[in-house]
């Protein structure tokens, strides 16, 4: 691993008080400790930029960026993005958790494999913080194509070069713009890795675009035709694909924990 390469870790914010200090500690608590965390507060109404200038005073890793108003959580990460500095991106939600070793071990990993984009499974926990006893598995190789079916890379966990791939943006729809950036971002690296290894937890919240599937179709449709300029014909094709890897397919992915 290259000791002296750096991870800008993105985090959009977005009235995240109750949350926002666990998430950053748990990037405090890396083992890898060569980073910068990119907080971009995206016009909370309550105390989030103060936590995050109080944590600042004491850790000039984090940086903080205010937007004046409420622009969603896509134009927010894009903001993070081009303010970054590393070698490497990744993103964090700020209710997300991550494990220690989490950069350790994937740059590792993408030292030894020569992989460009890696992700890995991740734990599924409540609005509270308990463990729901399941994880997110990870697929250990995914091809474009996969990833064209259904979006198998956790945010959460997900890294890139920037040094070899350059900056990848987000594309600027309201929802799955995180489903288009890991498109983008594997189909230019020609595939992504993954670890097979939860290394961060992901909090459930009600009522998420996920849970709303009629939802999720219509903004799916506009990433086939908005971020891949897919014609109407195959985006609808792509649509049945996903239909039946989403139900049939990835439902397999989620497993229980071992006691």
């Amino acid at each position: 691993m290259k000791k002296n390469a750096l991870v800008s870790i993105i985090m959009p914010a977005y009235d995240a008080a109750v949350h926002i200090t666990e998430s950053i500690a748990s990037v405090q608590e890396q083992t890898f400790g060569n980073w910068e965390l990119l907080v971009i507060d995206d016009a909370s109404r309550d105390k989030t930029p103060q936590i995050v200038e109080d944590l600042m005073a004491t850790d000039d890793r984090i940086t903080l960026h205010r937007l004046p108003t409420n622009q969603g959580a896509g134009f927010a990460r894009n903001i993070g993005i081009k303010a970054s500095k590393g070698d490497y991106i990744s993103f964090l939600d700020a209710d997300d958790l991550w494990f220690p070793q989490k950069l350790e071990i994937q740059l590792d990993f993408m030292q030894k494999s020569g992989a460009n984009v890696c992700f890995s499974n991740y734990e599924l926990i409540t609005e509270e913080g308990i463990s729901q006893g399941q994880q997110i598995k990870a697929l250990e190789n995914l091809p474009f194509k996969k990833l064209l079916r259904a979006n198998y890379v956790g945010n959460l966990t997900g890294i890139y070069n920037s040094k070899k791939l350059g900056k990848i943006y987000c594309p600027l729809i309201r929802k799955r713009q995180d489903w288009g950036l890991w498109l983008l971002a594997v189909r230019k690296a020609g595939g992504a890795k993954g670890i097979l290894e939860p290394l961060a937890k992901y909090r459930v919240r009600k009522n998420s675009i996920s849970a709303n599937k009629k939802e999720m179709l219509v903004y799916n449709y506009r990433v086939y035709r908005k971020v891949l300029k897919f014609s109407a014909l195959k985006s609808l094709f792509w649509m049945g694909m996903f239909l039946w890897e989403q139900f049939f397919v990835k439902s397999q992915q989620k497993v229980l924990l071992k006691e």
